[in-house]
């Protein structure tokens, strides 16, 4: 018996927030403590592009500790998400090549000094 195709689902782009911790060589900057990352993924769905985009950063040598998926451009503009053409263009992007692209990153700091306290090394 041929075994049946099963039709191909099309791809997707999914917004995600990814939270990255500290590891060698991740490229972050010197004093920073980790650092978000405002993601967009392609994927036939959500869970293939959180599993495509970790496997990414960590083949970066970056240290992901959370995510926070947003859904596609349809559901967040059905949410009310104000989306810049900037914004568009890059979920285009990342559909056009079947990638992940990183939109933004941002450093996190801890305060090094405590309250009333000496400095911490």
């Amino acid at each position: 018996m041929a075994k049946e195709k099963k039709p191909k689902r099309p791809q997707q782009v999914f917004t995600l927030l990814i939270e990255v911790g500290r590891k060698s060589g991740d490229g972050l900057p010197k004093k920073a403590s980790g650092a978000a990352l405002m993601i967009y993924a392609s994927g036939v769905d959500e869970a293939e592009a959180v599993r495509e985009t970790v496997l990414i950063l960590k083949q970066a040598d970056m240290a992901p500790l959370d995510v926070t998926g947003y859904g596609t451009l349809e559901e967040r503009e059905a949410q009310g998400h104000d989306i810049s053409d900037d914004e568009r263009a890059l979920m285009q992007r990342a559909l056009d090549e079947n990638s992940v692209v990183v939109a933004q990153m941002t450093p996190f700091y801890e305060d090094r000094k405590p309250a009333g306290k000496g400095r911490i090394n």
